[in-house]
Protein backbone atom coordinates (compact mmCIF):
# COMPACT_ATOMS: atom_id res chain seq x y z
CA UNK A 1 0.00 0.00 0.00
CA UNK A 2 3.12 2.57 1.10
CA UNK A 3 4.82 1.36 -2.34
CA UNK A 4 1.87 1.85 -4.74
CA UNK A 5 1.04 5.68 -2.63
CA UNK A 6 4.58 6.54 -3.40
CA UNK A 7 4.70 5.42 -7.03
CA UNK A 8 1.37 7.09 -7.08
CA UNK A 9 2.88 10.54 -6.17
CA UNK A 10 5.98 10.39 -8.21
CA UNK A 11 3.59 9.66 -11.33
CA UNK A 12 1.70 13.14 -9.95
CA UNK A 13 4.84 15.15 -9.58
CA UNK A 14 6.48 14.10 -12.56
CA UNK A 15 9.03 12.63 -10.97
CA UNK A 16 8.77 8.43 -12.29
CA UNK A 17 10.93 7.18 -14.86
CA UNK A 18 9.59 6.29 -18.20
CA UNK A 19 9.04 2.42 -17.18
CA UNK A 20 7.52 3.06 -14.19
CA UNK A 21 5.42 6.05 -15.83
CA UNK A 22 4.05 2.80 -18.39
CA UNK A 23 3.64 0.53 -15.22
CA UNK A 24 1.65 2.93 -13.18
CA UNK A 25 -0.74 3.88 -16.21
CA UNK A 26 -1.32 0.41 -16.82
CA UNK A 27 -2.53 -0.47 -13.21
CA UNK A 28 -4.51 2.99 -12.88
CA UNK A 29 -6.67 1.66 -16.24
CA UNK A 30 -7.40 -2.44 -15.29
CA UNK A 31 -6.85 -1.86 -11.13
CA UNK A 32 -9.61 -0.11 -9.52
CA UNK A 33 -7.89 -0.07 -6.55
CA UNK A 34 -5.02 1.98 -7.69
CA UNK A 35 -7.99 4.46 -9.66
CA UNK A 36 -9.47 4.72 -6.49
CA UNK A 37 -5.72 6.00 -4.95
CA UNK A 38 -4.92 7.57 -7.66
CA UNK A 39 -7.82 10.08 -7.22
CA UNK A 40 -7.40 10.84 -3.86
CA UNK A 41 -4.01 11.80 -4.29
CA UNK A 42 -4.71 13.84 -7.44
CA UNK A 43 -7.25 15.35 -4.95
CA UNK A 44 -4.82 16.01 -2.50
CA UNK A 45 -2.58 17.50 -4.75
CA UNK A 46 -4.96 19.80 -6.14
CA UNK A 47 -6.13 20.86 -2.63
CA UNK A 48 -2.15 21.76 -1.68
CA UNK A 49 -1.50 23.66 -4.98
CA UNK A 50 -4.82 26.20 -4.85
CA UNK A 51 -6.07 26.48 -1.10
CA UNK A 52 -2.93 26.66 0.96
CA UNK A 53 -1.27 29.99 0.84
CA UNK A 54 1.33 30.99 3.42
CA UNK A 55 0.64 34.33 5.13
CA UNK A 56 3.12 36.45 5.72
CA UNK A 57 4.28 38.55 8.91
CA UNK A 58 4.23 42.01 8.42
CA UNK A 59 7.33 43.75 8.11
CA UNK A 60 7.14 45.09 11.47
CA UNK A 61 7.08 41.72 13.00
CA UNK A 62 10.07 41.83 14.97
CA UNK A 63 9.71 45.47 16.59
CA UNK A 64 6.22 44.56 17.37
CA UNK A 65 7.32 41.39 19.15
CA UNK A 66 10.41 43.09 20.75
CA UNK A 67 8.45 46.10 22.23
CA UNK A 68 5.43 43.51 23.49
CA UNK A 69 8.47 41.99 25.40
CA UNK A 70 9.58 44.88 26.71
CA UNK A 71 6.30 46.34 27.79
CA UNK A 72 6.13 43.55 30.45
CA UNK A 73 6.71 43.64 34.19
CA UNK A 74 10.25 41.58 34.71
CA UNK A 75 9.45 38.91 37.44
CA UNK A 76 9.42 39.60 40.82
CA UNK A 77 12.71 38.64 42.71
CA UNK A 78 13.29 34.60 43.65
CA UNK A 79 13.74 35.38 47.42
CA UNK A 80 9.64 36.86 47.40
CA UNK A 81 8.17 33.45 46.13
CA UNK A 82 11.06 31.04 47.04
CA UNK A 83 9.65 29.51 50.85
CA UNK A 84 12.52 29.24 52.61
CA UNK A 85 11.33 26.08 54.76
CA UNK A 86 11.65 24.14 51.51
CA UNK A 87 15.39 25.07 51.32
CA UNK A 88 15.63 24.18 54.88
CA UNK A 89 13.91 20.65 54.26
CA UNK A 90 16.16 20.26 51.21
CA UNK A 91 19.37 21.22 53.17
CA UNK A 92 18.52 18.78 56.23
CA UNK A 93 18.00 15.93 54.26
CA UNK A 94 21.11 16.09 52.32
CA UNK A 95 22.89 16.54 55.92
CA UNK A 96 21.44 13.36 57.27
CA UNK A 97 21.69 11.22 54.31
CA UNK A 98 25.71 12.20 54.56
CA UNK A 99 25.81 11.80 58.54
CA UNK A 100 23.91 8.24 57.97
CA UNK A 101 26.69 7.41 55.20
CA UNK A 102 29.11 8.46 57.63
CA UNK A 103 27.40 6.69 60.54
CA UNK A 104 27.24 3.14 58.65
CA UNK A 105 30.58 3.61 57.35
CA UNK A 106 32.16 4.28 60.61
CA UNK A 107 30.05 1.22 61.66
CA UNK A 108 31.35 -1.32 59.13
CA UNK A 109 35.20 -0.42 60.27
CA UNK A 110 36.31 -3.33 62.81
CA UNK A 111 37.72 -0.79 65.71
CA UNK A 112 38.84 -3.55 67.83
CA UNK A 113 42.63 -5.39 67.51
CA UNK A 114 44.21 -7.38 70.27
CA UNK A 115 47.31 -6.40 72.14
CA UNK A 116 50.82 -6.04 70.13
CA UNK A 117 48.62 -6.42 66.45
CA UNK A 118 47.97 -3.14 64.31
CA UNK A 119 44.94 -1.94 63.08
CA UNK A 120 45.97 -1.85 59.74
CA UNK A 121 46.52 -5.49 57.73
CA UNK A 122 49.96 -5.21 57.60
CA UNK A 123 52.99 -4.22 59.23
CA UNK A 124 54.82 -1.18 58.87
CA UNK A 125 58.26 -2.61 60.41
CA UNK A 126 57.98 -5.63 58.16
CA UNK A 127 56.95 -4.16 55.15
CA UNK A 128 57.83 -6.60 51.98
CA UNK A 129 56.03 -5.80 48.67
CA UNK A 130 56.41 -9.00 47.51
CA UNK A 131 54.45 -10.56 49.86
CA UNK A 132 52.09 -7.81 50.49
CA UNK A 133 48.51 -9.10 50.06
CA UNK A 134 46.36 -6.47 48.90
CA UNK A 135 43.08 -8.70 49.18
CA UNK A 136 43.06 -7.95 53.21
CA UNK A 137 43.65 -4.05 52.17
CA UNK A 138 40.69 -4.52 49.68
CA UNK A 139 37.86 -5.95 52.10
CA UNK A 140 34.34 -4.05 52.64
CA UNK A 141 35.25 -1.86 55.56
CA UNK A 142 38.20 -0.27 53.70
CA UNK A 143 35.87 -0.03 50.47
CA UNK A 144 33.52 1.51 52.75
CA UNK A 145 35.10 4.35 54.10
CA UNK A 146 36.78 5.01 50.61
CA UNK A 147 33.07 5.24 48.91
CA UNK A 148 31.79 7.56 51.76
CA UNK A 149 35.21 9.83 51.51
CA UNK A 150 34.54 10.05 47.78
CA UNK A 151 30.79 11.09 47.76
CA UNK A 152 31.24 13.61 50.70
CA UNK A 153 34.49 15.45 48.43
CA UNK A 154 31.88 15.09 45.43
CA UNK A 155 29.34 16.51 47.02
CA UNK A 156 31.68 19.65 48.39
CA UNK A 157 33.44 20.07 44.79
CA UNK A 158 29.43 20.20 43.82
CA UNK A 159 28.63 22.88 46.07
CA UNK A 160 31.73 24.51 45.14
CA UNK A 161 30.93 24.66 41.15
CA UNK A 162 27.35 25.71 41.99
CA UNK A 163 28.18 28.63 44.22
CA UNK A 164 30.71 29.82 41.74
CA UNK A 165 28.42 29.32 39.12
CA UNK A 166 26.07 31.64 41.17
CA UNK A 167 28.24 34.42 41.81
CA UNK A 168 29.52 34.59 38.11
CA UNK A 169 25.87 34.53 36.48
CA UNK A 170 24.69 37.28 39.45
CA UNK A 171 27.93 39.42 38.71
CA UNK A 172 27.12 39.24 34.18
CA UNK A 173 23.57 40.37 35.02
CA UNK A 174 24.46 44.05 37.08
CA UNK A 175 24.67 46.68 35.04
CA UNK A 176 28.14 48.00 34.06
Amino acid sequence: MQQMEEQIWNYIDGTASQKEVSFIEGMIASNMEWQKKYRELLEVNQLLKTDLELEQPSLRFSKNVMEQISSLQPARATVQYINKNIIRGIAAFFILTIAALLVYGFSQMSWGSTAGSSPLPFELNRLNLDKFDFSKLMNSTWINVVLMVNVVLGLMLLDSYLRRKKKSSAHNRMPH
